[in-house]
């Protein structure tokens, strides 16, 4: 097991916190595998409690009419570039699909320092990235807009200080 410090994840839908800029908003984006296939969309991001860093993207996959779909927790490391319509991942649809899913009866029911974490944990090495919490964990420069980003011609591919959906806003 990593070192560990409490792992307090919270959905942006669930939380007091607003974006700065709506245009950056990557919920309801189709994600797309590094051989250019669909693997689903953005249903919500995972944020740190106490940072409002963005952690992992919750990603909606399969399914017909909301039947069947299963969600799954990425790692914004996985983040090769975002634009107005699609967020890239380096991974394939077949390892995203393949990894643990994410289901908030099962991953709520942990404490903070209880099996809430070893679902981070096992998503962490899914990915083969080391957990945010581990010494030297260094967070992604992430996103990367291909033309600067909607609202951000001045400064392509800069992203502010808590990356794209994690700023605070009237906090």
């Amino acid at each position: 097991m990593s070192q560990q410090q409490n792992i307090d994840l919270v959905r942006l839908s669930e939380s007091n916190l607003t974006l700065g800029d709506e245009n950056e908003d990557i919920r309801g984006r189709k994600v797309i595998d590094r051989a250019g296939d669909e693997i689903g969309e953005v249903e919500d991001l995972m944020i740190g409690r106490e940072d409002a860093r963005v952690f992992f993207l919750l990603v909606g996959s399969g399914g017909f009419l909301g039947i069947g779909e299963k969600t799954f927790a990425i790692p914004v490391d996985a983040i090769t570039r975002i634009d107005e319509q699609h967020v890239h991942v380096d991974r394939t649809r077949e390892h995203v699909v393949g990894g643990p899913e994410y289901d908030p009866s099962i991953v709520r029911e942990g404490s903070a320092s209880g099996s809430s974490n070893s679902f981070w944990e096992d998503t962490y090495a899914h990915y083969d990235y080391g957990p945010f919490w581990a010494p030297g964990y260094t967070y992604p420069a992430y996103p990367y807009y291909e033309t600067g980003g909607p609202g951000r011609p001045d400064a392509p591919g800069v992203p502010d200080d808590y990356g794209t959906s994690g700023r605070r806003t009237g906090v």
